[in-house]
Order: structure tokens, then sequence, then C-alpha cells
């Protein structure tokens, strides 16, 4: 009886660890759709603000220009008016003396003609005199209505058809943003940042990546990249801290950009790559990812190593080349083992590298196969992944047995391949660079 007891008992515990488990399901589901709920009104209602403030704007713009346009045109109308109508009035003016000269001359006339003999001669004599000096047969010229403006305005029935087809495909509502960012990869100081398409009906001709640390109640949203690929590494993080990144694209022939997509969270536990401080021969940026290869050395300077073995196996090493100087076959950039102090080149054992001139060395040797010469903007990239040729225990990588590693070096849209044997199980490495000549400058992430 009693192990059907402990059966039950047993059972039943069971049964409320699932109950509880269920619960706790159900409550996340419930808060998923709370969130999806607060996402769709928030949306729609910054959807009705941004729409009602554009068209307001649209709207007084375009009461504006036609006020503007209108006030122009009556202008011009009014400018005609008064230049035609002045010469109306001076031909007027003239007449209407001419009419008055000749009323005092009709009137001087009838009395000359009903004065007595006596006056009548010199009445006459002198009336005749004054119509001969008012000259009666000179007329003014007054021009034909064909001659003077007939102003008319002339107006376009097809503004309204154009405006009208214009405004009824202006502006657009969308459920879903085109693009949506796809992945985030955390990287040494960085995050990769990988994008796509969500709406195949959409032909993107760039696309607008852009971030900010979470949280921060006045940070904004700054560019990070505009362009036409569809990944971006942002440099210049600092770890284990938030950010979020959102993304949009612009459609081909087109100059507004497309709805932001939905902000997506990420961050980098991975502490950037830096270069060692203090190596002679070189000066290093603020961040320490910026190494310059300057001239207080004469004679051959040492290694410039990383500040600690930051670069794991399965991550991507970049270097980029912002500054070259005089190219040189002892050159080298590349990862190692160690930090062997005092070597003046990664041409040696336990370590691979390329030399400014595109050949590859391993633990050494230089290989058959080599690259392009390395020069201003070049980007040199180093990936490796772990083949172990002895049983290694996973417990304890340091135990020791001999380490394989798959490294694949790529530069200039080639790349070389190979394994390369080292002494000792290592789960990071060193990276350095190596130059002769002053002037290269290069950033590392």
């Amino acid at each position: 009886m009693s192990a059907e007891v402990d059966v039950l008992l047993q059972e039943a515990k069971e049964s409320i660890e699932a109950a509880q488990n269920y619960r706790s399901e159900l409550q996340q589901r419930l808060h998923g759709l709370n969130q999806a709920r607060k996402q769709v009104r928030g949306s729609s209602g910054q959807a009705r603000e941004v729409l009602r403030r554009h068209f307001a704007e649209l709207q007084a713009a375009a009461t504006r220009l036609l006020t503007e346009r209108l006030t122009t045109l009556l202008a011009e109308v009014d400018a005609i008016e008064a230049d035609s109508v002045k010469p109306l009035d001076d031909c007027q003016s003239l007449i209407e003396h001419g009419v008055g000269q000749a009323d005092e001359l009709l009137r001087e006339g009838e009395a000359a003609l009903r004065c007595g003999l006596g006056e009548k001669e010199d009445k006459l004599g002198s009336f005749t005199k004054k119509a001969m000096h008012i000259q009666l047969d000179s007329l003014p010229e007054v021009p034909a209505l064909v001659d003077v403006p007939s102003v008319s305005a002339q107006l376009d029935d097809s503004l309204l058809g154009l405006l009208r087809d214009r405004v009824s495909r202006h502006g657009s509502v969308s459920s879903h943003p085109p693009v949506q960012i796809e992945e985030l990869q955390e990287r040494p100081g960085s995050i990769l940042v990988r994008w796509c398409k969500v709406d195949e009906d959409f032909a993107a001709a760039d696309y607008r990546l852009q971030y900010r640390r979470s949280g921060s109640g006045g940070s904004q949203y700054e560019d990070g990249y505009i362009g036409r690929d569809s990944e971006f590494l942002v440099l210049h993080l600092d770890p284990h801290t938030d950010y979020l990144f959102r993304v949009c694209a612009r459609g081909e022939g087109r100059t507004e950009w497309s709805p932001w997509s939905i902000p997506q969270t990420g961050y980098t536990t991975l502490a950037p790559h830096e270069w060692c401080p203090g190596t002679e021969g070189y000066i290093l940026s603020s961040r320490r990812n910026i190494a310059l290869r300057n001239d207080s050395s004469q004679s051959r300077c040492p290694v410039l190593y990383s500040k600690a073995p930051t670069y794991f196996c399965g991550q991507t090493l970049t270097f980029k080349i912002t500054a070259a100087g005089q190219i040189d076959r002892r050159d080298s950039l590349g990862v190692c083992v160690d930090s062997q102090k005092g070597a003046e080149s990664l041409q040696r054992d336990q370590a691979v590298c390329i030399s400014t001139n595109g050949a590859v060395f391993v633990n050494g040797k230089e290989m058959t196969n080599q690259l392009p010469a390395i020069t201003v903007g070049s980007a040199v990239t180093f990936d490796m992944e772990v083949v172990n040729l002895f049983p290694i225990s996973n417990n304890n990588l340091s135990e020791g047995g001999n380490f394989k590693l798959r490294v694949t070096i790529g530069s200039g849209n080639r790349e070389v391949v190979f394994d390369w044997l080292v002494d000792q199980a290592v789960d990071c490495l060193f990276f350095g660079c190596s130059f002769v000549h002053s002037g290269w400058k290069v950033l590392v992430f």
C-alpha cells in the first residue's frame, strides 16, 4: 500500500510540476500576445499621426503655392491693365480738350453771327483767326479694338486631373516593412548585422542600417551603413551593453526610404581586439585597434602583437589596410600561438601570416600559393577551425597533444586554405603585424 501511495505521490508531484510549467508557458505566451497587441496598436497610432501631420503639411504647402501663383497672375493682369489704359487715358484727355475748344468756338461763332453790324466785322475776324488756330481738320487717332489688349486668363484644366492622379497614388500603408533584421552575430567589440527582404516584390536599390544604445533616453539612432550589401559589421561597441538595430530600404528609382524594420536588440560579450601598447616603432589609436608604423625606429623593429590572445577559432579576424608604405617581403600580418618577444616577423614557427607582397608563410615556410599584394584598402581575413590529429581531453585543452587548425586566408577576392599543425592545443590565439618600412596603417577587427 505504501508503494502505491509513493507512486501516486510521485505522479502528483509530476503533475503539479507539469501544471506549473504549463502555466509558465501560457503566461509567457500571454506576455508575447500583449507585446504583439501593443506593437499593432502603437504602430497604428504612430502611422495615423504621421499621415495626419504629412497631409496637413501638404495642404498648407499647396494652399500657399496656389495663393502665391494667384497673386503673381493677378499682378500680371494689373500690370497689363495699367500699361494699356494709360495711353487711352491720355488720348481721352486730348479729345476732351478738343471738345472743349470746339464748344467754346461754337459759342463765339454763334455770338458773332448775332451781334450788330458795327461789331460783326471784328467778331467774325476774331472768330476766323481762332478757328484757324485750332486746326479744325486735325483729329487725334483712336486705336481700333483689335489694337488694344483684351486680357484673358488661360488655365490648364488637366492640372486637376494630374493632381488627382498623383494624390490618389501618394503614400501607402503597409502592415510589414519590406526588410527585417535576420541575424545579430557577436564579434570582438562589434556585432555583425545581417538583414533580408521579406517582401519579394520590393526591388531594393540601397539599404540603411542604424543603431543606438538600448535604454538610453537621450540616445538617438545613428547611421551605421548605407549601401547595397545585406550585412555590415558595426564596430566600436562596448561589451555587455545592449544595442538596438534597425534597417530600411530604398526602392529602385525612389528617393524616399521604406518603413523601419522591427528594432532588434543585440550585444557582444567579446572584448574588442586591441594592439599591445608600448611597442617600439608603432603609434596606436585611442581605441588601440589601429596601428601606424612610424619612422621613429630606423632599424628593424619587433612584431606588434595583440594585447591578449583574443582571436578564437570559428571567428573571422580582419586586417584593414588604411595607409601603405613600401612593400618588403619580410613584412607580415597574421596569427600566432604566443607573443614571442624580440621576433622581427611572424614568418616563424607557431605562426601563420601573409607578407605585403602576397606570399603566405606557415610555421616560417613559404607556401606555393600566393595572394595579391597588399595595398591601401586591402582587407585580409583569417578564418580557422579545429581539426584534431590525436584525441585530446575535452575537459582541459592544455593537456597537450598535436593540434591541427584548418586556416583560410582571404585577400583581394582570392583565398588560400591549408592545415596548420601546432605543438599544443589552443583555444585562442594572438595576432600581430610587422613592417620593415614606415607608413603602414592597419585596423584590426
